[in-house]
């Protein structure tokens, strides 16, 4: 499958300031909270969509392919997380960072990918910080209507550390029951907790919000923020596309307990 060079931005350090948003002051990054906000033509903003002769799954492929350097092959761990967790991948948003893979394999790894990462801080919110297009696009949506965070604390609701993630995993889960995810034998728990490395959470791409109308998910859509892993009704994901933009990139609405997510088509 051919790769497809997208363009990057690349932000000003003048204009940010290093703050220590994790636990324990451990993990320094960089934050810009005053940035100039500047208009984004269509052609910057998606620079990229996929041919709509190939199927859905060919269309997702296609998104992602220059954003993992190694698309993990079927039936495989790696490719159950991205299964599950995968939708950032297609995000086309110029300043928006992605791992490059699926799966962090310890803290040192996480961290350094969260130092290369430009932040920004989510409005009213205590120590909660994401990648600063998606802060910036869920701040819009917040001024448009109200909708609380999960907890209201930071570092649980938004960008966490690997310990964080480890911790919620060892909370519902345990050794026994990632075994069972590796061989593909148990998926829903991975809608209820991320394996350690595997959280959206770490790529400061994920919040877990209180939405309860059909006006906070509408402001969250317009503004490029979806439910994206099923059976997670408190995570949302920054993907940065407009909803009529979904399907183009192979994105599947489905409909579970009357909530909607749009889930990859893997």
């Amino acid at each position: 499958m051919n790769r497809y060079k997208l363009m990057a931005s690349v932000q000003n350090s003048k204009d940010c300031v290093l703050t220590h948003p994790y636990e324990n002051n451990r993990v320094s990054i960089q934050s810009c909270t005053n940035l100039p906000q500047k208009a984004i033509e269509p052609t910057q903003r998606y620079p990229f969509t996929p041919n709509q002769n190939l199927t859905e799954k060919e269309r997702f492929l296609a998104a992602i392919t220059n954003k993992l350097s190694i698309i993990p092959a079927p039936n495989t761990f790696e490719y159950i997380l991205l299964r599950t967790y995968g939708s950032a991948f297609v995000n086309q948003m110029p300043a928006i960072k992605l791992p490059p893979k699926v799966l962090f394999t310890n803290d040192q790894e996480t961290k350094q990918f969260q130092l290369t990462l430009t932040m920004g801080k989510v409005n009213n919110a205590s120590h909660c910080d994401l990648q600063k297009s998606a802060a910036d696009a869920l701040n819009q949506a917040r001024a448009q209507v109200q909708i609380p965070l999960k907890s209201g604390y930071g570092a649980s609701d938004c960008t966490r550390s690997f310990a964080t993630n480890l911790r919620f995993w060892k909370k519902y889960a345990n050794n026994n029951t990632l075994e069972q995810v590796r061989q593909g034998k148990e998926t829903k728990i991975l809608g209820i907790v991320a394996p350690p490395g595997a959280s959206q959470h770490l790529w400061g791409l994920a919040i877990d919000l209180r939405v309860s109308n059909e006006a906070q998910k509408q402001a969250l859509n317009q503004n490029g923020w979806y439910r994206t892993v099923e059976y997670d009704v408190l995570h949302w994901t920054y993907v940065g596309l407009p909803p009529e933009k979904l399907t183009e990139f192979g994105f599947q609405n489905k409909i579970v307990g009357g909530i909607n997510y749009w889930v990859t088509p893997l």
